[in-house]
């Protein structure tokens, strides 16, 4: 048995709203149903499509099994070892991560260290945040979107040589202070790394997060997560 098997998966309609808020955040294509999940037309560098899924749905195996070319990513809210176990010989898995949402309200100030400063802009419905050290390098980044019942925090991000400084925490107090419907569900997908940082400001985990991809040996960008 797998050692997270304690993670449920994740509420359908939650999911779709997720990933919708995710290609505003990102200008990405809207999701669309395929194969009992969800697809997303991507067509970039590194990602052709990716097709998202709630659990271990019957469509993975049929999907899995008709993708013969690298760049296409299957993502679910299931355990790693689960989601490979669904598609023929020559996928492999990636780095796991885990679907959170937050149990608590943000916190209404945002307290940034001596020495750097808080942007904030806003287009329509999708937020950026950056913070600036005193030499206009920028330190961290990140970006959320408002999406019918969901809010999604997306791309944080601290530069190295910026850690450990509460970055982080600003940036997410300062884009959780855009929400504008209280009723919108906070939601992100964490890495390994992340998610200490997400914990120790009212996040949980609610599942998995497991991607499966037919490995490009010449791909030179870094795959992606989320």
């Amino acid at each position: 048995m797998s050692r997270h098997a304690g993670f449920a998966s994740v509420e359908p309609w939650l999911l779709w709203e997720w990933l919708a808020g995710r290609s505003v955040a990102r200008g990405s294509p809207s999701p669309v149903p395929d194969h009992g999940g969800m697809r997303v037309d991507t067509a970039s560098a590194d990602e052709l499509r990716r097709y998202v899924f709630s659990g271990a749905e019957p469509g993975i195996r049929e999907l899995a099994a008709s993708i013969r070319t690298p760049r296409i990513f299957i993502k679910a809210c299931v355990a790693g070892d689960r989601l490979l176990a669904m598609a023929p010989a020559g996928w492999e898995l990636q780095p796991c991560g885990y679907f959170m949402t937050q149990r608590t309200a943000f916190e209404p100030n945002v307290s940034l260290p001596p020495g750097y400063r808080l942007d904030v802009l806003r287009d329509g419905s999708c937020f950026a945040a950056t913070i600036f050290s005193e030499d206009d390098t920028l330190a961290a980044s990140g970006r959320a979107a408002e999406h019918g019942r969901a809010f999604v925090f997306d791309r944080i991000r601290t530069h190295p040589e910026h850690r450990r400084r509460g970055l982080g925490k600003a940036l997410m107090f300062a884009l959780g202070a855009m929400r504008t419907s209280g009723h919108a569900r906070k939601v992100l997908v964490a890495t390994e790394a992340g998610r200490a940082l997400y914990a120790s400001i009212g996040w949980d985990v609610v599942s998995l997060y497991s991607t499966i991809v037919i490995p490009d040996h010449g791909l030179q960008h870094d795959l992606p997560l989320s």
